[in-house]
């Protein structure tokens, strides 16, 4: 790893991220820099007011405290000399200002963490919708999980230092100057001894400061390690318990918590030793400042409230220098963050057209048809998915779409969708008086999706259908849920429709979760209906049941079913068939011919794929007609 370099004054603090400013001022990014601060003062201008009460209750916060203090060190000097005429008053300004500044230091942090939530609430929800709006294809780019980090901890960061670092670098450097002045005042060299030992702190506990957070990066990543076996164990369980691999799994603990142990005593030694080491350096200063206070004292030349009053702003001095210091890693950290929110920000949207979605709505009951027209699409420039495909479903048609496994059964529905833009061609809905609109994400709502795998979400069956629309009777529900052929099921459920699923719909079969699946889609009751994959963990005979019934009792809708299954192909009127040259329609039987290859090729799924066993078996005698493997009466997957 390269070693950071230091310049200029820096190289005596060694401060990352003052370098860090200093390299944006030097590379000529500082414009950029600025930037980014400006974006995030757009969140903080709406409670400016609030901002500057913030920083007016600080200051005079900081104020009073001083003014405490200077009460504080007159009353010691009355009690000193005896002067007992002017206690009483004294004491009652001490005690109001102590009081005052205790309800402002309260208010100004009650206002600092609601601004905080405002904050970080409008930047979370602006990106929320940004993100939630963004083209599916850039969005993709980006993992969940950094997703997920930008969302919170950049945000965080951000909406932290929003409305807090101005007001705090005000307040700080107002504190500093005047504790500086009124030391000024009161004794030159005091002031300066003061003003000096802060930097000369700061530079001596750099080094060792660095290095401890060196070690608790590494303790935190030791627990990040912990953690990860923890939750990779308790998710597996079913796994260890069959392999009967407990003890690997004991010896790996104990193995992580032995290197946890001796790290965590070495970071402790560690900080013990830098500890005394610090407090060693910060006694010295101290007793600099209070030998010559001793030596004014002894002098005469203060009183023993004078040297109080002194010791204790000296140490207020250094405190509010290191603030002032610290200020830097906060404001680079917002900024940085920011350039990654912004990236969210930033992403291309998606089009819409409310109002078209709304002259559609009136037609959907008619039926609505999904037109494909010249279609090339490709996730990289020089590999197409697909290239001239045309491809047409009309109200009333349910239509199989088959392909290999990769082949862009998926692809195809997301473009139906209008969630991917192919380089060349146009996806077209047309009603039933015959106008054609181009997809938007507006229209995206006259389709109800399943897609791939488990979509069922933690909470009661009846929330994860009205999720697609919230105005839905508990009697179209179970509509729906009977038509899915999953109200034989949720019915023996406690509470029914109001049971409760745990994550990833604990509790029920994957082929119960397909089924309620969709009964969601078939709540939101869109005039065009994808099932993409949406009866795979279902046997046989249900598949035939939920199609037939869909097919029943909503005759005008467009079903298009991505499928391998000859269950599902046999009810279809039309079948077409992905290849690398765009998209075909094919007869049931070239279907079920080119099912069954893609079953033996991609997905291994198909018993006539499989080897015999009995191949590796030894040689038996004829005469024991013994049949170690008897037929299967379900061995005709295909139904044929």
């Amino acid at each position: 790893m390269e070693k950071q370099k230091y310049t200029g004054l820096n190289r005596l603090l060694q401060s990352k991220s003052l370098q860090m400013l200093l390299n944006i001022i030097h590379d000529g990014t500082f414009t950029d820099f600025i930037k980014d601060w400006k974006w995030i003062f757009t969140f903080s201008k709406k409670y400016k007011w609030i901002v500057v009460l913030y920083t007016a209750v600080g200051i005079l916060g900081s104020s009073l405290g001083l003014v405490s203090a200077y009460v504080g060190r007159m009353l010691i000097n009355i009690i000193v000399e005896k002067q007992t005429d002017k206690l009483w008053i004294l004491a009652v300004i001490m005690l109001s200002s102590i009081a005052f500044s205790l309800v402002m230091s309260s208010v100004s942090s009650r206002i600092f963490t609601k601004i905080s939530i405002y904050v970080n609430n409008d930047i979370q929800a602006q990106i929320f919708d940004r993100i939630i709006d963004a083209k599916w294809q850039d969005l993709s780019k980006y993992k969940s999980g950094d997703l997920l980090n930008r969302f919170n901890g950049d945000v965080g960061t951000i909406s932290g230092n929003a409305i807090g670092w101005i007001p705090n670098l005000l307040i700080n450097i107002y504190t500093f100057v005047l504790t500086f002045f009124v030391l000024l005042k009161l004794d030159v060299m005091m002031a300066f001894i003061a003003i000096f030992s802060a930097p000369f702190l700061l530079i001596m506990s750099h080094y060792i400061m660095r290095k401890m957070q060196e070690y608790r990066k590494r303790v935190l990543e030791l627990q990040s390690g912990m953690m990860s076996f923890e939750v990779e164990t308790f998710y597996n369980f079913d796994m260890i318990k069959s392999f009967g691999i407990i003890g690997y799994y004991s010896r790996k603990l104990r193995s992580w918590q032995k290197t946890f142990k001796e790290f965590s005593l070495d970071y402790n030694k560690f900080e013990i030793k830098t500890r005394i080491m610090l407090t060693i350096v910060s006694t010295i200063v101290s007793m600099v400042a209070f030998g010559y206070c001793l030596f004014l004292l002894w002098s005469g030349r203060i009183l023993y409230g004078d040297m109080t009053f002194f010791l204790q702003q000296r140490s207020s001095l250094s405190a509010k220098f290191n603030s002032l210091i610290s200020t830097i890693p906060g404001m680079l950290n917002s900024a940085i963050s920011v350039r990654r929110v912004r990236e969210l920000v930033d992403l291309p949207r998606e089009e819409h057209d409310p109002e078209l979605y709304e002259k559609m709505k009136e037609m959907a009951a008619d039926g609505i048809s999904v037109k494909m027209s010249d279609i090339s699409f490709g996730y990289t420039e020089d590999k197409n998915v697909y290239s001239n495909l045309n491809f047409e479903a009309k109200p009333g048609e349910i239509i199989a779409v088959l392909a290999s496994s990769g082949g862009g059964k998926t692809t195809l529905m997301r473009i139906m969708l209008g969630m991917l833009e192919p380089q060349r061609g146009e996806v077209s809905l047309t009603g039933s008086d015959g106008s054609s609109v181009p997809i938007n994400a507006d229209l995206r709502r006259l389709f109800a999706y399943v897609p791939q795998g488990n979509t069922v979400l933690s909470g009661t069956i009846a929330e994860n259908m009205r999720m697609v629309r919230p105005d839905a009777t508990d009697d179209e529900i179970i509509d729906a849920l009977k038509t899915a052929c999953a109200w034989e099921f949720v019915s023996r459920i406690p509470d029914g429709i109001n049971g409760t699923l745990g994550e990833k719909g604990r509790g029920i079969s994957e082929g119960q979760a397909q089924r309620l699946a969709i009964a969601r889609a078939l709540v939101r009751n869109s005039p065009v209906l994808l099932l993409d994959e949406a009866t795979s963990a279902l046997d046989l005979g249900t598949e035939e049941r939920v199609l037939n019934n869909i097919i029943r009792r909503h005759p005008a809708k467009v079903i298009i079913v991505s499928t391998h299954r000859p269950g599902a192909l046999k009810l279809c009127q039309k079948i077409y068939r992905l290849t690398e040259n765009g998209i075909e329609n094919v007869s049931f039987e070239e279907a079920v011919k080119a099912s069954r290859q893609y079953y033996d090729v991609s997905a291994g799924e198909s018993r006539r794929a499989v080897p015999d066993p009995r191949s590796f078996m030894p040689k038996k005698d004829v005469s024991e007609k013994v049949d170690l493997f008897p037929a299967d009466p379900t061995d005709n997957m295909w139904g044929i």
